[in-house]
């Protein structure tokens, strides 16, 4: 089967920049083919689908899995924090939604939604028409007129390095609106703040850690999506169900997984100064390998499953819609291009 399955993620890495999360760095081998719909397949979307289609299914599927959760999202992120202020600390997602309605007013949870919104769109439909364009390119080059699973896995790594590209800088300013205190009143103000504080180079600080968490997300996200499809839908026919649940046990599965990382990106993106004036960091906190280290002095191996909770009720919901969202794209394009032919 042509493999349009895929493209979907977003987060995808996990939480944006997963998932989705971006885009499949590795392919696992076909399943049963899906039953060819009149010379068309449904597996992938129509070969006639123009870019600005792919691009649109794109940025509405990147859109919804990012927002339709968002005020889990912001839990996860003060879950993740290293030292916490004794005000922000939470058992669970309810109570922490609970406490910050209650304590910080109705609409903070939701804070710093606009950016993400505003990078989400460009990123993810930019994520599919590199994807594309690139795997129709390198199919011909690798394998004449064939799907070349290579061609796939590079063309999903390249169009994930342009996702987080312009995704990370988002999630930066994102996470420290989201943080319990954040002294930014605006997403400007905040934009603005750390360019004259911490210059440029803070809004990428995290794009290592992010790719690095992205392929191995993608990885596991995409092997359990197939695996799960071919429990309960062998046929691959349109079965909306069937892409809900299989989409919501990847993410959670994928998420659970690569939480150590994601609590490594988290530190990288917030520099969260009680964390590091107690292990006496001065300036910024910046490389994979120094997060790593950091939350382990803090936290120990314990540290690097914080916000795992929060992380995989925001997962499954996400990668549940950015899954079907794209399969009912796929469904309705291909559906209305026989209709045309007949």
């Amino acid at each position: 089967a042509a493999t349009g399955r895929m493209e979907l993620s977003c987060g995808v890495g996990g939480s944006a920049a997963a998932p989705p999360g971006p885009g499949p760095p590795h392919h696992p081998p076909a399943a049963a083919p899906a039953p060819p719909m009149e010379g068309e397949e449904y597996e992938s979307l129509p070969s006639g689908a123009s870019l600005g289609t792919h691009m649109m299914a794109g940025a509405v599927a990147g859109i919804m899995e990012h927002t339709v959760m968002y005020p889990v999202d912001s839990v996860k992120t003060r879950m993740q924090s290293l030292q916490p202020d004794p005000k922000a600390q939470y058992r669970s997602v309810y109570e922490a939604l609970k406490k910050i309605v209650l304590t910080e007013g109705f609409w903070r949870p939701l804070r710093g939604i606009n950016v993400t919104m505003l990078g989400a769109g460009p990123a993810h439909a930019m994520y599919f028409a590199c994807y594309e364009k690139m795997k129709k390119s390198l199919s011909d080059t690798f394998q004449q007129g064939g799907n070349s699973h290579l061609a796939n896995g590079v063309a999903g790594s390249v169009a994930t390095l342009l996702h987080d590209a312009v995704m990370n800088p988002a999630e930066v300013v994102k996470q420290r609106m989201q943080m319990f205190n954040s002294p930014y009143k605006s997403v400007l103000a905040c934009i603005r703040t750390v360019q004259k504080t911490e210059g440029f180079g803070a809004f990428y600080r995290s794009y290592t850690t992010q790719l690095t968490m992205n392929v191995p997300f993608q990885a596991i996200h995409f092997i359990t999506y197939e695996f799960m499809q071919e429990q309960i839908n062998p046929h691959r026919e349109y079965n909306p169900r069937s892409h809900i649940v299989s989409g919501a046990v990847a993410g959670a599965v994928a998420a659970a997984a690569t939480t150590p990382l994601d609590v490594c990106k988290t530190l990288l993106n917030t520099q969260e100064n009680m964390a590091l004036s107690s292990m006496n960091i001065s300036g910024h906190l910046s490389g994979m390998v120094n997060a790593f280290k950091t939350v382990y002095q803090l936290g120990g191996i314990a540290g690097y499953f914080r916000g795992v909770q929060a992380r995989v009720i925001y997962q499954m919901p996400s990668t549940a819609i950015a899954w079907s969202v794209y399969e009912f794209f796929k469904y309705f394009l291909t559906k209305r291009k026989l209709e045309k032919r007949t």
